[in-house]
């Protein structure tokens, strides 16, 4: 009888939440893969819908923080189409700014999107939690919406703190706990709204359902902060936009 508990406790003990699911701990990349290669072709048309075009303001705040000059090395993580990284090889230089993104789909996209748009950046498909760089390699790392769908954050957060250059900083843009008295509203558009929007264009509601429970299981403002501090970064602050649906936290690598 012990030794069947004892099983079962091991068995949950590699359960991982996947939105409010629990999944078993080596399948939620590849399960949040399956949800990137449904949304990709529509994923920027429904963010500028679902977001009322404020992801671009969000993002507009992020690079402006960066303070990113000409010549320096800039990695972003979680890629996706690539809307970051052309305005990052704006400031940088392509040849200076790498993207990497764990989805194959997303990452077709972005690397069409950076040939069209004359910054041919290297696209590298890359897991956060294993990145294929040197350590001390990078000036800056931005990660835009995407740690929230990483297995093991605090993993990710020490890769990128390896691969930054000392003094080095790094950027999260990531959906956050908003303002009690907008819960409500904010709740009502994200599980009913979002779902039928994504049904309505993309043809998933269950992809879009996932989304905005993934932002319910992100940690709050202090508790990632917590979380950026314990892998190792200094100076570590935040600020919230638009109520605190949004969130910027920024981080130093010690000297």
């Amino acid at each position: 009888m012990q030794k069947n508990q004892e099983s079962t406790s091991e068995k949950e003990a590699h359960k991982i939440d996947f939105g409010y699911k629990l999944v078993d701990e080596d399948r939620k990349a590849d399960q949040v893969r399956e949800v990137f290669d449904s949304v990709a072709p529509k994923y920027d048309l429904l963010n500028d819908l679902l977001s009322l075009g404020l992801h671009r303001y969000w993002k507009r705040r992020c690079i402006a923080s960066t303070e990113v000059k000409a010549g320096q090395k800039v990695l972003d993580i979680a890629s996706g189409t690539c809307d970051l990284v052309i305005a990052l090889a704006r400031l940088a230089g392509a040849g200076n700014v790498v993207a990497t993104d764990i989805n194959h789909e997303m990452l077709v996209i972005g690397a069409q999107r950076l040939r069209q748009a004359g910054f041919p950046c290297p696209v590298v498909e890359a897991d956060a939690e294993k990145l294929p760089f040197a350590s001390n390699t990078f000036d800056v790392i931005t990660v835009s919406f995407g740690i929230r769908n990483m297995t093991h954050k605090d993993r990710a957060l020490s890769e990128m703190l390896r691969v930054l250059r000392p003094g080095g900083s790094l950027l999260v843009l990531e959906f956050s706990r908003c303002s009690t008295w907008f819960k409500p509203i904010y709740d009502f558009y994200s599980f009913h709204f979002m779902p039928w929007m994504g049904g309505v264009i993309a043809g998933d509601k269950e992809s879009y359902r996932y989304l905005a429970e993934s932002i319910r299981m992100h940690p709050d403002q202090p508790t990632f902060a917590g979380l950026m501090k314990d892998a190792g970064f200094e100076k570590v602050t935040w600020t919230n936009m638009t109520f605190g649906i949004c969130a910027l936290h920024i981080g130093y690598k010690p000297q």
